[in-house]
């Protein structure tokens, strides 16, 4: 990865695009306040659509992308972001893993779509979502759903001083012990995606006592057979199972992997 923008004695350019997504992430950085004003001191925006900016051709030298692959436009546009910037950051689930637009990868869309459209002439969709890495290079991505202000201030102020971000990858659980946050598996018997997914929401669904989803992806080796087990143990069908490991995140590799095989060890037993 470059680990420094070419700045001289001018502001860096940067630019923040969408692709399929719901914009959450865009929202985060609007919703950014006064450290929004602080970071134009640092940047100028060319091309931001949330914030009224649009050029969406123009030379940056950063370009967040939020949004998968989910498109032939997609796809058309990305080649041409690419071509544009000299980084090229991957902004939230959907970019970094294929989102929930990536639920067509493991299973069958064509009932869903037919449930919303009277004609699928209209839809013009690929059949898998696709994460960003998936089409082009990357040289860095942002994980969550959406992501937090934080992460994205501290790793724009990183390439701004020629370091590379830092991404963690260790595991939520490790949060919630820093925090001193019970674990609702063991105190409530709840099938949380915490023991495979990577640090960085701060264990806010578990501070309320609710269960991981997935939302920051896969952590460093996930070990997903165990947790499936022990997700077993505490009385949920494999099929519940399985569907807990696709979800927000579900086009990452460890995840999606994981749902075929016990949906292949499901379909074994009904034989």
């Amino acid at each position: 990865m470059t680990n420094s923008v070419s700045q001289g004695n001018r502001k860096a350019t940067l630019a923040i695009h969408k692709l399929t997504s719901c914009s959450g992430c865009q929202a985060v950085i609007l919703n950014l306040g006064e450290d929004l004003l602080t970071l134009l001191e640092q940047v100028e925006i060319l091309h931001f659509v949330e914030g009224g900016i649009y050029q969406p051709d123009a030379k940056v030298d950063i370009a967040l992308v939020e949004g998968s692959v989910s498109t032939p436009d997609d796809q058309i546009r990305l080649n041409a972001i690419r071509e544009h910037c000299q980084l090229l950051i991957a902004v939230g689930a959907c970019a970094c893993s294929g989102g929930v637009q990536a639920l067509r990868n493991v299973k069958q869309s064509d009932d869903w779509a037919a449930s919303v459209y009277a004609d699928k002439r209209y839809i013009d969709s690929l059949s898998r979502s696709h994460a960003i890495a998936d089409c082009t290079k990357v040289d860095f991505e942002l994980w969550g759903c959406p992501i937090s202000g934080r992460q994205i201030l501290a790793a724009l102020s990183m390439l701004l001083r020629g370091v590379s971000p830092i991404s963690p990858t260790e595991k939520l659980c490790q949060e919630c012990k820093r925090r001193q946050q019970v674990c609702v598996v063991v105190t409530q018997g709840e099938p949380c995606m915490g023991p495979v997914t990577r640090a960085g929401c701060g264990a806010l669904c578990p501070q309320f006592g609710a269960p991981c989803y997935t939302c920051f992806g896969p952590s460093e080796q996930p070990n997903m057979q165990g947790l499936a087990r022990r997700f077993q143990a505490l009385g949920l069908p494999p099929q519940r199972v399985a569907e807990r490991f696709v979800s927000i995140s579900a086009g990452a590799p460890a995840f999606a992997d994981a749902y075929r095989d016990l949906m292949i060890d499901i379909a074994k037993t009904k034989d």
